[in-house]
């Protein structure tokens, strides 16, 4: 796509400078340019060129395996995947149409099958550095690390200066706890493409987990001025104000991240933390309650719901959430103790159930009154 849009600027450019330098042409030839924005160009108009073609010949595999190739670019995952289907149907034996479906598996999250059409693809004869990226990212996916190295190994041995090869070796190793190695390679990916938003948010979220807010709010800021609303980038910026104990420049940005991406379930706890601190219970409780729908087992979090909630007075929902950490801590008696107190209080009663609350009575009176 990109290379279509320059390929559609130079003939722009280029029809500009061949009437500039026809200032002396004949008045019978008038100056013609092209509207650029009727140029027509990209996978998706490419793969439905194709349509024609395989109306006439529909038993040639060949003329499928390209459709699916522009289909997949264009983002038509479903459509491609047909297609390539439909190629390997009439030919099983191109390893590149196998590489094609293997594409189309991974984007289709589809891992396990995507590294069996990768496998096929090579057994088939394809070979190609992006072949190893696609089984080495899959790897990584599935967390299998060491046959992502070596994946990766093998892009790096033919293109050393591959850009994703680089990256996504860095967040190997990141996964693996070799943070020196992981920010290496992730620096380097970063220094052969400087435009990469995410590179940069990677860099900034490993620097923050291993406590270093300094270094990570440069690669935050690169990455923002790139790309101002990456909520990912937010977020690491706001982390950095937090670790530096800058609480209100990081609930700042930790609601801006919120609004941007609302399945950024760490910027919600980060705030629910931050503004439990400062007591704010009521800005704590609804991101807790949207950080707990996201990750249902986050370290502290319902504790720190039920606790907000009490606090509230909402003693009916605090003694719901209570009995659940009950359920997930069974014989605990602190929970258990809370839940009671909770359960106790939105009756309205002070908690003790030994003290009975009787009607107040008068005192006889006597017949000498």
């Amino acid at each position: 796509m990109g290379i279509n849009r320059l390929l559609v600027g130079g003939v722009g450019l280029l029809l500009a400078v061949g009437a500039s330098g026809c200032d002396n042409a004949p008045a019978s030839r008038p100056e013609v340019m092209v509207d650029l924005a009727t140029v027509q160009s990209g996978p998706r108009i490419q793969a439905e060129e194709l349509n024609g073609a395989i109306e006439r010949q529909p038993s040639n595999a060949s003329l499928y395996a390209r459709r699916a190739a522009f289909r997949l670019d264009a983002g038509q995952v479903g459509p491609a995947l047909a297609d390539i289907n439909q190629a390997l149907s009439l030919d099983d034996g191109p390893g590149d149409f196998y590489f094609t479906k293997a594409r189309a598996l991974r984007a289709q999250h589809q891992l396990t099958a995507a590294l069996a059409a990768a496998d096929e693809a090579s057994r088939h004869g394809f070979a190609s550095p992006e072949l190893n990226l696609l089984v080495g990212e899959a790897n990584l996916a599935t967390r299998h690390y060491q046959a992502a190295l070596d994946q990766l190994d093998r892009v790096l041995q033919q293109e050393p200066d591959h850009v994703a090869a680089l990256f996504y070796k860095g967040l190997a190793f990141a996964a693996t706890g070799d943070t020196t190695q992981a920010v290496d390679y992730l620096r380097a990916s970063i220094a052969r493409d400087p435009r990469q938003a995410e590179t940069l948010h990677q860099l900034a979220f490993l620097l923050n987990a291993y406590r270093q807010p300094t270094q990570a709010a440069v690669y935050a800021v690169r990455g923002l001025r790139l790309d101002p609303a990456y909520a990912p980038l937010v977020y690491d910026y706001a982390r950095q104000f937090e670790m530096q104990v800058q609480p209100d420049s990081a609930i700042t940005y930790y609601v801006r991240a919120i609004q941007l991406d609302s399945t950024l379930y760490r910027a919600d706890y980060h705030l629910a933390q931050l503004a439990y601190a400062k007591r704010r219970y009521a800005m704590a409780v609804p991101a807790l309650q949207r950080a707990l729908r996201r990750a249902p087992r986050l370290q502290g979090g319902r504790q720190l719901l039920a606790e907000s909630l009490e606090n509230m007075g909402r003693y009916a929902e605090a003694q719901i959430q209570y009995r659940q950490l009950i359920a997930e801590n069974p014989g605990n008696r602190h929970w258990t103790y809370k839940a009671w107190k909770a359960g106790e209080r939105s009756r309205g009663l002070s908690g003790d159930t030994l003290r009975v609350r009787l009607p107040v009575i008068q005192p006889l009176r006597t017949t000498n009154e």
